[in-house]
């Protein structure tokens, strides 16, 4: 129980939504974080806070969210709808690298975070930016220093950024040409629109007005 291989990812939602993702797989169980709670290990059939494992393997766990059905891979996080109006936040646990990690979206596609308030904008490889459509190279061109020497960089406006219940439309960002950067992260041209708390190791990120 003690290497669950997955990244803890947790979000703090508005009323009448669930979200669920899912941080251990074992043969009939799987181990979950409820909205802010902490991890809990279902067995199949069991029942918590709306939550029912239906199946669970190495691979992933079949759930059933508030009546919906879903199936997650380890580290995958599954939320119901919130009402609308309300103020979207998420939380975010360490890895054992005290690293932040999320699952998010830009324009609609999947992309995993590195949460990074040392990077002015949300950064992306350029393999990540191609495979979400981004027309990158009409971007305005620049030049930035990274571990690897310096690289170019074309600073884009990406339709939408989702993190856990937080969706920012019109985001600045940077897409890394080359060998540049292997991690998409998550910079401040996302996080200043948030108010970032500290709650011990967690970080919640709230969405501003």
């Amino acid at each position: 129980m003690k290497h669950w291989l997955g990244l803890l990812l947790a979000a703090a939602l508005p009323a009448h939504a669930t979200e669920v993702n899912v941080i251990g797989l074992f043969p009939g169980k799987a181990v979950v974080v409820i909205g802010r709670g902490a991890p809990r290990t279902l067995s199949v059939g069991d029942t918590v806070e709306g939550v029912k494992l239906l199946a669970a393997d190495s691979k992933g766990a079949t759930l059933e969210v508030d009546g919906k059905r879903e199936t997650l891979q380890m580290g995958q996080h599954f939320e119901t709808a919130a009402q609308t109006g309300e103020r979207g936040s998420v939380t975010l646990f360490p890895n054992e690298r005290g690293h932040y990690l999320a699952d998010g979206q830009v324009n609609g596609g999947h992309v995993r975070f590195l949460v990074d308030t040392g990077a002015t904008m949300v950064s992306l490889p350029s393999t990540d930016a191609s495979r979400l459509g981004i027309d990158w190279k009409k971007g305005k061109r620049a030049y930035s220093r990274t571990a690897n020497g310096v690289t170019a960089v074309y600073v884009v406006t990406l339709d939408s950024v989702t993190v856990g219940g937080i969706t920012l439309y019109n985001v600045e960002g940077l897409v890394h040409d080359a060998a540049g950067l292997d991690t998409a992260l998550l910079g401040m041209s996302f996080l200043g629109r948030t108010e970032m708390r500290r709650e011990g190791q967690n970080l919640t990120l709230v969405k501003r007005f």
